[in-house]
């Protein structure tokens, strides 16, 4: 059992399976295969937006400007299809991902080149983020009645029992899995967070190492940015407020370290399937929404907790091996072993 407990992935599919089965006891129907194919949809710009965020945290950094870069994305693909609606999908979603790298890539400079860190750099970029989108606004919203069908209704598309943003979900995480596994730039995001001095003999720049983690982060955050306002069918400032400290939960929960250098793929996805399992059902069974919170800020310390337990115990395991390694005497030089 103790050897079962290691694998935080494993782990987490059972709580998520005892709490379906927990909720579908006080909810029928909450188990079906359609309420929780519901469930992974409502989830799917979650689980994007934590991929990217986890790339950063692999750094030992963190951006909180994900939400911010959301919401001004939205509201320029949004405000674009509404003023040009001749422009083609495929055009507004790489104009999406463009303008998210873009706002990505000022955050990465700014800790790679100027060395803010990178919770100030991002904490401020949230703001003028924000402040951003209410500009190329002005305030105003734009509605569904502005926006063309094609723009609302592609990612609303049912493919085999499941919308299209659910899909583009699976898509991103097969292709993020790759990315982080199977490349150059996914070994170095391990390295720079796990041992910078060890990772620039290695030949790793940490630093531009760093500045592609936030564009990547950016560039998804992009793309949410048109999924979100194509799901709900309205631009507005205050899109997705709060979102970014779900993101950080998600990896967090998921076990991606916040002191970089470990995580997996699956584990952020299952810590963003574990925050949307409880955020569908709690409503369902009346629970108000300030126990909501309260309950999420519970998971959240609990995960953090058990987090530092577990590299705690890992360090003590490598001193232990380091001093079962190490010679117990010094050997005196046999005498005329040098000749």
């Amino acid at each position: 059992m103790s050897r079962i407990l290691k694998y935080r992935e494993l782990l987490l599919v059972a709580i998520i399976v005892v709490l379906i089965a927990a909720f579908s006891y006080r909810a029928p129907g909450f188990a079906s295969p359609k309420s929780l194919a519901n469930i992974f949809n409502d989830t799917a710009i979650l689980i994007i937006l934590a991929l990217g965020q986890m790339a950063v945290i692999l750094t030992k950094s963190i951006d909180l400007s994900v939400a911010a870069n959301l919401s001004f994305t939205g509201m320029a693909v949004a405000m674009l299809n509404a003023a040009y609606p001749g422009i083609p999908l495929p055009l507004l979603i790489l104009a999406a991902l463009a303008i998210g790298a873009i706002l990505g890539a000022v955050n990465g400079f700014m800790v790679w080149k100027i060395g803010i860190p990178a919770i100030v750099a991002t904490l401020g970029t949230l703001t003028i983020y924000r402040g951003m989108a209410f500009v190329l606004s002005g305030g105003a919203w734009v509605n569904q009645t502005q926006m063309t069908p094609v723009f609302l209704n592609t990612p609303r598309m049912p493919v085999l029992g499941l919308p299209l943003l659910g899909w583009t979900a699976i898509l991103v995480i097969a292709l993020v899995a790759v990315l982080f596994t199977r490349t150059v730039f996914g070994r170095s995001l391990y390295a720079a967070g796990g041992n910078p001095t060890a990772a620039l003999y290695a030949g790793v720049d940490v630093g531009r190492t760093k500045f592609f983690a936030f564009v990547l982060s950016g560039a998804l955050a992009g793309l949410c940015g048109y999924l979100w306002v194509s799901r709900y069918a309205v631009a507005y400032v205050d899109i997705a407020a709060g979102f970014e400290l779900d993101t950080v939960a998600a990896c967090v929960i998921g076990g991606i370290s916040t002191l970089g250098g470990i995580g997996s793929v699956g584990g952020a996805v299952l810590g963003a399937l574990f925050l949307g399992v409880i955020k569908n059902a709690l409503p369902v069974i009346n629970i108000s929404p300030f126990w909501q919170m309260a309950i999420s800020g519970l998971v959240i310390i609990i995960a953090v907790l058990f987090n530092a337990r577990q590299e705690r115990r890992k360090g003590r395991l490598i001193l232990r091996d380091a001093a079962k390694r190490r010679p117990s005497r010094i050997e005196a030089p046999v005498e005329g072993a040098a000749a």
